[in-house]
């Protein structure tokens, strides 16, 4: 049987507090000339508030941020790479802008191999804070470019089944079908160190225990995409963990070409001649890319207004399909990077966007324009969006809705047919 105290102990930390004799920190507060020291105590601090914990972070940060915030001094002298990660950590809870920008590129350009290494701690910091942009779009280039490169800087097996997932969804653009169940097995078995490689040696519980663990991360795969070959070498031996009626329809469309699923299956996109055109989209990007597209934003069905766009829209890497009101016009653009808000407005830089227009009947007219000025490929603005360059431009001015949306040419090198239109 156990007792606990806690009243008492609760009393003796309140003494301590009041103790001038015993502490390690003072904290001012209050404005001259009604200032009040209290002295306090930092492990107690940074036990009982995660936000001192990394505010306050070691003497050695601390001391640091003083010399910052005092002279304009900040010396990473000795620092390791992990010491000023907290650095950048505590700087952005402390609102040092200036210094999380500077530790942010310092790191990208000086120590992005050890970033790539420690993916998953980067990944999952970066968006944990509105501050830390340069290292989001580190992250979005890095699953964008390189996804083969980034599973082989870092293991992939200690991440948990949900930021697997989530750094796989990302990533699906990127990587083939025979890719990801590869992927994906590798770190199951990794999560059962019990199971060993070699299949003839496992039980049917075995095989059971697999299925039954398997399932979050089956729907990510496309498996009706993969060839005859990467079926049979790859999936068929480990038939027991999928759905008998999945395998037997897998097995069908290999054995009878004929038996594939329909298009309906696999694809949802509104209409076939859009389809045809977005082959040429996924050509011109040199994408592993199965037809798979996902409606975020419907003006009928969900209005359209920069609070709505920006809601259903922003963090999603996309191309964005647009129906001109009226017409029989489709306009839209495709960016590689990520829709934000901003209040005051940014320019979002890339090399890989283009804007495209085309007719409902005419896929083969249709017109695929580069970007030129890749400082200005897109324009992040809490009242604006979609917005490529000033070529789309989609805009709330004094209003809720939007106002002006017009189509010209300035930052790519082509201009899109049509004239200015309200959508939607």
């Amino acid at each position: 049987m156990s007792t606990q105290f806690f009243s008492k102990l609760s009393q003796n930390y309140i003494e301590l507090l009041e103790d001038d004799e015993y502490y390690d920190i003072t904290i001012e507060v209050g404005e001259e000339p009604n200032v009040k020291i209290i002295r306090a105590h930092m492990n107690i601090l940074c036990y009982r508030s995660p936000y001192l914990r990394r505010a306050l972070a070691t003497k050695k940060q601390v001391k640091i941020m003083l010399w910052y915030i005092y002279g304009g001094i900040l010396s990473l002298n000795h620092q390791n790479n992990s010491d000023i990660l907290k650095l950048l950590l505590a700087a952005d809870e402390l609102l040092l802008q200036e210094v999380v920008e500077y530790l942010q590129a310092y790191l990208i350009e000086y120590n992005s191999e050890w970033m790539e290494q420690h993916f998953e701690l980067i990944h999952r910091t970066s968006f944990q804070s509105n501050s830390l942009l340069e290292f989001q779009q580190f992250c979005i280039d890095l699953m964008a470019n390189s996804p083969e490169k980034l599973f082989k800087s870092f293991d992939f097996t200690l991440l948990s089944e949900k930021s697997l997932i989530q750094l796989i969804k990302e990533m699906i653009l990127q990587l083939k079908e025979i890719e990801v169940w590869e992927h994906l097995l590798k770190w199951r078995l990794a999560q059962n160190p019990t199971f060993f490689p070699d299949l003839n040696t496992w039980s049917d519980n075995d095989f059971k225990t697999m299925k039954n663990t398997f399932q979050h991360c089956l729907p990510l795969i496309r498996f009706f995409s993969l060839s005859s070959k990467e079926f049979s070498q790859k999936v068929h031996p480990y038939k027991k963990l999928l759905n008998h009626q999945l395998y037997k329809n897998l097995l069908n469309s290999h054995l009878d070409p004929d038996s594939e699923p329909t298009l309906n299956q696999l694809m949802t996109f509104y209409y076939l001649e859009a389809s045809k055109f977005m082959e040429l989209l996924i050509r011109k990007l040199d994408l592993y890319l199965p037809y798979k597209f996902q409606l975020l934003l419907r003006g009928s069905r969900d209005e359209f207004t920069p609070k709505i766009f920006h809601g259903l829209c922003d963090n999603k890497p996309n191309t964005v399909i647009f129906k001109v009101k009226g017409t029989e016009e489709i306009l839209g653009g495709y960016n590689p990077i990520i829709w934000r808000s901003h209040g005051s407005g940014l320019w979002a830089k890339t090399k890989d966007s283009f804007i495209f227009s085309f007719k409902n009947n005419n896929v083969k007219g249709g017109i695929i324009s580069d970007i030129e000025d890749t400082d200005r490929a897109s324009w992040y603005d809490s009242g604006a969006g979609p917005f490529f360059g000033y070529d789309i431009i989609i805009y709330a001015h004094n209003s809720l809705h939007y106002n002006d949306i017009r189509y010209e040419q300035h930052y790519y090198e082509k201009k899109n047919k049509g004239r200015r239109s309200i959508w939607y």
